[in-house]
């Protein structure tokens, strides 16, 4: 199967950047932890996207583990779109209205 490109909305930035800033706030060790379990985590997602079991509808799921963050996801016709790095105690489902 030959590999899509993968592309970050813009509002799943920021909840990246919003996150990583949190955790720099209170540890520099928990925020570079937390960038690469993300960075790992967007370099799985693109080397095999149909991994990961379906969420809702044709989304998917990655749910980081030792952070309280999933990555959601939609492999589309021409590449894979991260939607959302999502805290997973903070409005369900908010994210839907950006595809």
């Amino acid at each position: 199967m030959e590999s899509k490109p993968l592309r970050i909305h813009p509002a799943a930035e920021r909840e990246y950047l919003a996150a990583l800033a949190w955790y720099r706030e209170r540890s520099r060790t928990a925020a570079k932890r937390f960038a690469a379990a993300v960075r790992e985590a967007i370099e799985k997602i693109g080397e095999s996207p149909q991994r990961w079991p379906f969420y809702i509808g044709d989304f998917r799921k990655y749910a980081l583990h030792q952070f309280p963050f999933s990555i959601l996801y939609q492999e589309l016709l021409t590449e894979v779109l991260v939607v959302a790095i999502a805290h997973g105690h903070r409005r369900p489902d908010y994210w839907k209205g950006r595809v």
